[in-house]
């Protein structure tokens, strides 16, 4: 047979042996709490034979807990903390929070923007700064504790949480794709870290000296080359994931080339993260983290 709880003490009992506690004053806590000196006196007495202890040491001038009561006011209080909080997140309307990110273009073009519906329904009250990285300089500016950083994951001040793990292959729009040779197409170079055409080649096995052509600052742009006949693009994976998946973009060869690279959730080792950049940071890696 299940032995049914005992009943709890009166919510107002509590209230008031939690502010006297607090207050080391019966008075003092009627006034927060808007009854009389008496009412309080009461419940304190009240609660006291209930649980058959005395909680108070009656002095001169206010009270001070006995030493059951100074055991039992962290569980009232914490339980009050509890009440109130899931109170407040389950009705009580919330501000908007914001913020802020720096990200390269390409990241936040391809990776981020599509992703933001979902981050609407799955965060409501946050919204997005979101700064676009053009240079390595412009991380130093101020006003963004998280921030993307394409590289191998070494950051010096920084924890990091990998994001993407690069795979590279060669892709081009579909009017290209009826050239028999596609190597002497024109090879679309991306500037940094993405300039891999020949480092492709060797892996795969291919002779030759490919024709170079354009040359971007950005992998987006790069992107939109390829996708306008411009020529063949090393597709960095899975940037170019949704567009092989449309088939604006199509790949050339069944070889990836696996680079130790990619996108990096980061932040300064110093730096505290407000519950909002933290919500915003555990949505991120579970939607988009990828094995070291």
């Amino acid at each position: 047979m299940t032995r049914a709880n005992p009943p709890l003490p009166p919510l107002d009992w509590l209230r008031s042996f939690e502010a006297a506690a607090r207050l080391s004053n019966f008075t003092a806590a009627a006034g927060e709490l808007g009854l009389t000196q008496a009412a309080v006196s009461q419940h304190i007495r009240f609660l006291e034979e209930r649980l058959k202890t005395r909680l108070f040491s009656r002095l001169a001038r206010g009270v001070a807990l006995s030493p059951e009561g100074a055991a039992y006011l962290p569980h009232i209080q914490s339980a009050f903390a509890t009440i109130g909080n899931s109170t407040a997140e389950l009705f009580e309307p919330r501000a908007v929070q914001t913020v802020t990110i720096r990200a390269p273009i390409s990241f936040a073009l391809l990776m981020l923007v599509p992703a933001l519906p979902v981050l609407a329904k799955a965060l409501p009250r946050i919204q997005l700064d979101l700064v676009t990285i053009h240079r390595p300089a412009d991380y130093d500016l101020p006003g963004s504790v998280l921030d993307i950083r394409f590289g191998n994951g070494s950051f010096p001040g920084r924890e990091a949480d990998r994001l993407t793990a690069e795979r590279l292959v060669p892709v081009a729009s579909p009017g290209l794709t009826g050239v028999a040779d596609w190597t002497s197409l024109p090879l679309l170079l991306v500037a940094g870290a993405r300039e891999m055409w020949a480092e492709w080649f060797a892996a795969a096995g291919l002779a030759g000296h490919p024709r170079r052509s354009h040359r971007f600052d950005s992998f987006v742009a790069a992107m939109e080359a390829a996708k306008a006949d411009a020529g063949v693009l090393l597709g960095s994976r899975p940037l170019v994931d949704a567009a092989l998946d449309s088939k604006t973009l199509v790949r050339l060869s069944d070889y990836e080339l696996s680079s130790t690279s990619g996108h990096f959730l980061t932040k300064a080792s110093t730096a505290r993260l407000t519950g909002a950049e933290q919500d915003f940071r555990n949505w991120l890696l579970s939607r988009l983290s990828a094995p070291a």
